[in-house]
């Protein structure tokens, strides 16, 4: 990163906020009682689900946990590929 994008504040961001937004990520799974294994397990079965009605862009599957102080939530995105099958 050169000077100019560092003192306009284009680039990586800084150490610090995404250790923030990791911590926050951790906090959330912990919350929700949801492990990182059974939010893989959850990601497989709803792309499973999904792409029997729809095809869907596999590799671009993101899904994530949100908390807010009231609630937490499953948050998916889910690309598709072009209209219903059959």
């Amino acid at each position: 990163m050169g000077f100019w994008d560092r003192l306009l504040g284009r680039g990586e961001p800084p150490s610090r906020e995404v250790a923030r937004e990791r911590l926050e990520l951790v906090l959330g799974y912990d919350r929700a009682k949801i492990s990182p294994q059974l939010l893989e397990t959850l990601k497989d079965e709803l792309i499973n689900v999904i792409s029997q009605y729809v095809e869907i862009d596999r590799d671009r599957v993101e899904i994530s946990l949100t908390q807010d102080r009231r609630q937490g939530r499953l948050v998916a995105s889910i690309p598709l590929r072009s209209g219903r099958r059959g």
